[in-house]
């Protein structure tokens, strides 16, 4: 058998992990869901059993070889390893079958958390109190005949009873039933754990879209509206799609089975009957609910809820707000409403941040913002206002020789981190250089250029031309004939200040 066998009982799944640990042995079969039970259909050898006694659970850790502290992951690779070794198909020794039953039932308990837990604490003593009062499914069920199914015992009243880590469910009672055997001795106790198993159906999700500012994206908001449209039951036949003293009708596709079969190739294949969705029974087109239609549900569009928004939020981020999505879209039966759960699906609420032409995140809680200096500024130094989120204005020294692109960080000034604080606010220097507008500015420039020794930079006079304007002793030391930017700009300075005196030449 696989790993997992997967039990479909109408719309009811329970996945039972490795059902071989009772002693069930497939030696050959096939289990095939169907909305009346579950079915075996059989070919080659029969299933044989060799239940464990209540006495025999031994110590899990001590049977998979492996320490109390062991990981899942490790628990579950030494299982495996002991369990390709010691499996009845591969080794024929006399007491490989014991071994692996042994292996199955430690496997059961240290992969189920709950049960670990349970042997940790009480140790053989949690898995002893199983129920008394199941017994083989007898009577004419498909385990009938000489070679009678009694492969469940050990649930009902050894290590995996009722009482025991199963939480609740009786599995002699839940197979009498899925392969149409007697109640047998445990009746009682079988009814009053039926009792306890239901059906949970979830509505569909509703999908939201939500644009917020940017301040509300970094510090959260309150009370925020949210209207949409989702489904509720219907008012008029309270889910059921039926009118009223109407009932459902047995599925003609499937004869109330909930299963179609099909022969292929010499196999028979089940599955579920698409007309009436695995449940057995449709509604009639003449029995629906008028205001429903039969779908047991209709479109409320004034939906309207309030949600707070948490801080930090990123754009395209999604916020699941539980149970205020749409009802179940399932019409059913009144007669199954006890065993049925009905919750309504999940609100998607998508994010939208609007962009800020100053602001942005990045790293999650770090809020970036440029910062334009002028070339002299960034030699010389200064001081700059900053704006920030909250709304203050900080200023901020600029360090004499700051580069382009260099970043200083402001602490606590990002985005709220809860109970840690703030993030750091970055601020990125973009140094600003403007052409020349004037021609004291172009002198200007020139003469910083004769100083720091650029030979590369542009001027309006080449050093190798005469400048006859430019005094003697203004003119270059080493080059007689070439004009010094210094001498050009203290000859542009006296003549501006001549004019500002109204001197003439």
């Amino acid at each position: 058998m696989h790993n997992n066998s997967l039990l479909h009982l109408g719309k009811l799944r329970l996945t039972v992990p490795r059902l071989m640990a009772s002693g069930l042995q497939a030696r050959s079969g096939a289990w095939v869901a169907h909305a009346g039970g579950c079915r075996v259909l059989a070919h080659g050898r029969a299933f044989h059993t060799s239940p464990p006694a209540r006495n025999e659970l031994k110590d899990p850790y001590k049977t998979l070889g492996v320490a109390q502290t062991a990981s899942a992951s490790e628990i579950k690779k030494a299982y495996y390893k002991l369990a390709k070794k010691y499996h009845p198909d591969i080794n024929k020794a006399e007491d490989a079958q014991k071994k692996f039953h042994d292996l199955q039932n430690a496997y059961e308990i240290l992969s189920d958390d709950t049960k670990r837990q349970q042997w940790d604490q009480f140790g053989p003593a949690a898995f002893s109190q199983g129920g008394a009062g199941a017994g083989p499914a007898g009577g004419a069920g498909g385990f009938g005949g000489a070679e009678g199914f009694h492969g469940f015992e050990g649930f009902g009243s050894g290590g995996f009873g009722a009482g025991g880590g199963f939480g609740g469910i009786n599995f002699e009672d839940l197979f009498g039933a899925a392969f149409g055997g007697g109640a047998g001795a445990g009746g009682a106790g079988a009814r009053s754990q039926r009792a306890n198993m239901y059906r949970e159906y979830q509505g569909s999700p509703v999908e939201l879209s939500k644009r917020i500012s940017f301040k509300d994206a970094v510090f959260g908001a309150k009370n925020v509206h949210l209207k949409f449209s989702a489904l509720d039951p219907c008012g008029t036949c309270h889910g059921s799609g039926l009118k009223t003293g109407a009932s459902r009708s047995t599925c003609p596709g499937c004869s109330g089975t909930g299963t179609r079969v099909h022969v292929r190739a010499g196999f028979q294949m089940a599955s579920t009957c698409p007309q009436c969705d695995g449940e057995g029974s449709v509604v009639r087109d003449s029995d629906m609910c008028s205001s429903c239609h039969g779908e047991g549900v209709t479109m409320n569009a004034n939906h309207d809820i309030s949600v707070d928004l948490p801080h930090g939020l990123q754009d395209g981020d999604v916020i699941r707000i539980s149970g205020k999505g749409s009802y179940p879209n399932l019409a059913l039966d009144p007669a199954m409403r006890d065993n049925v759960r009905l919750s309504r699906g999940d609100v998607l609420l998508r994010i939208r941040v609007d962009k800020d032409p100053r602001f942005s995140i990045k790293n999650k809680y770090d809020i970036w913002f440029t910062q334009d200096i002028s070339i002299t500024t960034a030699a010389l130094g200064g001081v700059v206002t900053i704006p920030t989120v909250d709304g203050e204005q900080i200023r901020l020294k600029v360090a004499a020789g700051t580069q382009h692109n260099d970043v200083v960080s402001i602490p606590q000034k990002g985005v709220p981190k809860g109970t840690f604080g703030r993030g750091d606010m970055k601020v990125q220097y973009r140094i600003s250089i403007k052409k020349p507008q004037s021609q004291a500015e172009k002198c200007l420039w020139e003469a910083l250029a004769d100083i720091t020794g650029d030979t590369t930079a542009k001027r309006s006079v080449s050093p190798s031309e005469p400048h006859s304007n430019v005094s003697e002793s203004k003119k270059s030391d080493s080059n007689p004939d070439t004009p010094s930017a210094l001498g050009r700009l203290e000859e542009f300075i006296s003549n501006t200040f001549k004019k500002i005196k109204g001197d003439k030449k």
